[in-house]
């Protein structure tokens, strides 16, 4: 809790047992979209040994100390993005994908007052439009009451996929705004082959991917047509304007009803000049916690995702500010938050 709000997080991964993603091994290796362990159906591979119940909620559990520990209250969770795969075979994706949704979903199920689901889509950037995205889409909305969906810009890592300004995305966005339902961008692998000296090279796509997202939507015509989209790009949008905002390099509109930003940027500089340049009613709270910001601060002890009592060391936040950073602006972008 901050104050009397609960510290509400738009940006955190399923949590689940390491042989729980086996599943995929077997897609590849057989070359067959066999059907998901978890939701039944033909097809299942006699290889294929799930982790036990047990296991899955020690998993989840470990997740829920882990924020409790940081101060978070509610979190929305989706698909851990370095394991989206959207490079396997487009005959392959949609079991993936549905599977992945069912893993969210059991999280969700196990601790129902802290965890809501962000949808994995099986997209293949090849496909006519994102209309091969709906039916899971619409699965996960109707059957598991999931609040909002992952997308990534670059699924196969590869840069084919249309911009996220093109028509191509058009149908998934209809969807969307219908559905009130959030989008949320965040970068997956990458198949760059100059990448391949840095480790965790899918990080280096997350900045590239993101920040192009942000460009293409504020100078499409995405929020003209879809005036209520609700979109948010993690990682504070990946990278940072290097111009003053009346420049006219930069998109030149009001995108404060549409275009969000979470929190997650662990280097304090970083932070600081994202908050005031994105401004502070665009900024969502969001750490990834657990994930990828493990690493301890030397100053305080505490890893690098313990982002509440920085943004309380941020003398130039005013507390309404850090009110609406926390609770007030994920509600505003994801209504379901306020509800649980």
């Amino acid at each position: 809790m901050y104050d009397d709000l609960k510290v509400l997080d738009v940006h955190a991964h399923v949590s689940v047992p390491p042989g729980a993603n086996t599943f995929a091994v077997n897609l590849m290796a057989t070359n067959t979209a066999m059907s998901s362990p978890l939701s039944g159906g033909p097809g299942h591979s006699p290889f294929m040994v799930l982790p036990s119940d047990e296991q899955f909620r020690e998993a989840a559990a470990a997740h829920v100390d882990y924020i409790d520990e940081r101060g978070i209250d509610v979190q929305i969770i989706g698909p851990r993005p370095f394991m989206v795969l959207g490079w396997m075979q487009p005959h392959l994706l949609p079991a993936w994908a549905r599977y992945v949704n069912d893993m969210i979903h059991q999280q969700c199920e196990l601790f129902p007052d802290r965890f809501l689901g962000a949808c994995q889509l099986p997209q293949d950037p090849h496909a006519p439009d994102s209309r091969h995205c709906l039916d899971e889409l619409q699965r996960c909305v109707d059957d598991y009451g999931f609040v909002a969906t992952y997308v990534s810009p670059d699924p196969d890592g590869l840069r084919t996929n249309p911009g996220m300004h093109e028509r191509w995305w058009y149908p998934l966005y209809e969807r969307c705004e219908q559905l009130g339902l959030p989008i949320i961008v965040h970068g997956t692998n990458s198949a760059d082959r100059r990448y391949s000296v840095v480790p965790h090279n899918y990080q280096l796509s997350f900045v590239t991917e993101q920040y192009l997202a942000t460009q293409f939507l504020g100078h499409g015509p995405v929020f003209d047509d879809f005036p209520d989209l609700k979109v948010i790009v993690c990682h504070c949008g990946g990278a940072l304007n290097r111009f003053i905002a009346s420049d006219f390099h930069l998109p030149q509109r009001d995108t404060s009803n549409n275009l969000f930003y979470d929190s997650c940027g662990y280097d304090l500089h970083f932070l600081e000049a994202a908050i005031k340049q994105r401004g502070v009613d665009q900024i969502c709270f969001g750490v990834e916690a657990p994930g990828s910001g493990r690493t301890v601060r030397p100053e305080t002890g505490r890893t690098s995702d313990d982002l509440i009592p920085v943004l309380r060391s941020f003398e130039w936040l005013t507390e309404e500010d850090r009110r609406k950073i926390l609770h007030h602006n994920p509600v505003r972008v994801c209504p379901a938050l306020g509800k649980v």
